[in-house]
């Protein structure tokens, strides 16, 4: 690009060629004529001759050939240990005798410079994926919690206060070793792969049947949200493999499919929504008994569903992905 003191501008390099090529002037003349040096008119008109107007324009700097570029075997390598061992460029460098300033600038050519850009299981690039409607994808999956006490759990009364408020809560069992064992919850979660909408329920199981009516149970409330489902992800739980509830979800009409065994980041947006809702309601504060934890799900949904901004969707909430919720345009 032609700065502020440039002697000549392409339309002027442009007018300088043509008075040299076609008019006939002699390249002193014309190099005088534009205040320019001699080798510069005849470098501007040997390309105006050689690719007419186009060749006018700036060209880059970048060298044809590096004569000490990082040969390619070493390139490869690099690219071996941050895939699979995630190490720096102070560690690669170290292992391959290389400067960290080169293997910076290796990983930065080959788009590996970050972290982030790789996955932590596999060393393989992250592929990211998102369906285009409502309902063309739904995940579920079981997220599994320990029970609180009256009173209040370990988290936030201490260990010797949570294990007396477990002795003194009725209803619970005993172990192998005697101590108390205050049971499970088990949150049966659902989204909705595009808009990233919630929904949830908390039973005292996860068998087939429970699994079945929680997915029975959404697919209706989605659809009073203007949403229909084609099809479920689940990883490759017992209550997800059973026959039950692949013949539940042909009566629904929806196509049932499975994440690849040991690979739970197929269902990433499930295990991401799990994280959020342990963070923001299961260990969110102090609640005096399991069924004040429970009777806060609802309203800590609505308000993920309709008022948290989600950063995976351009930082608003899920609810506006629903573009026909009935009343919206009223």
């Amino acid at each position: 690009m032609s700065h502020a003191n440039a002697a000549l501008t392409p339309r002027a390099r442009l007018r300088l060629a043509r008075l040299i090529v076609e008019e006939g002037w002699p390249i002193a003349l014309a190099a005088r004529r534009y205040d320019v040096s001699w080798p510069t008119a005849k470098r501007w008109a040997q390309r105006y001759a050689a690719m007419g107007e186009a060749g006018m324009g700036d060209r880059s700097s970048r060298p044809h050939r590096v004569a000490n570029r990082t040969p390619q075997y070493l390139v490869r390598q690099v690219v071996h240990l941050r895939w699979k061992k995630r190490l720096s460029p102070i560690a690669i460098g170290a292992r391959l005798g290389m400067p960290a300033s080169t293997v910076h600038a290796v990983l930065t050519r080959c788009r590996l410079n970050r972290l982030s850009h790789v996955d932590v299981r596999t060393g393989e690039p992250i592929r990211r994926y998102e369906h285009d409607h409502p309902g063309a994808m739904i995940h579920v999956d079981v997220k599994k919690l320990g029970n609180i006490p009256d009173g209040g759990g370990w988290r936030f009364v201490g260990r010797a206060q949570g294990d007396r408020h477990r002795a003194a809560t009725p209803g619970k069992t005993k172990n192998a070793h005697y101590s108390p064992k205050m049971g499970t919850a088990f949150v049966h979660t659902v989204i909705d792969d595009h808009s990233r909408v919630a929904y949830a329920e908390i039973h005292d199981d996860e068998t087939a049947a429970t699994a079945i009516g929680v997915l029975r149970r959404a697919v209706s409330w989605f659809a009073a949200r203007g949403v229909i489902v084609q099809r479920v992800l689940s990883d490759n739980g017992s209550a997800y493999k059973s026959h039950a509830w692949r013949d539940a979800c042909t009566d629904l009409g929806i196509t049932a499919k499975k994440t690849r065994p040991y690979r739970p980041q197929t269902n990433g947006k499930i295990e991401r929504f799990h994280r959020t809702m342990a963070a923001d309601w299961a260990f969110a504060r102090h609640y005096p008994s399991e069924t004040a934890r429970r009777a806060a799900l609802p309203g800590w949904l609505h308000q993920y569903n309709h008022h948290r901004p989600h950063s995976a969707i351009g930082k608003v909430p899920p609810i506006t992905r629903l573009t026909n919720l009935a009343g919206q345009y009223t």
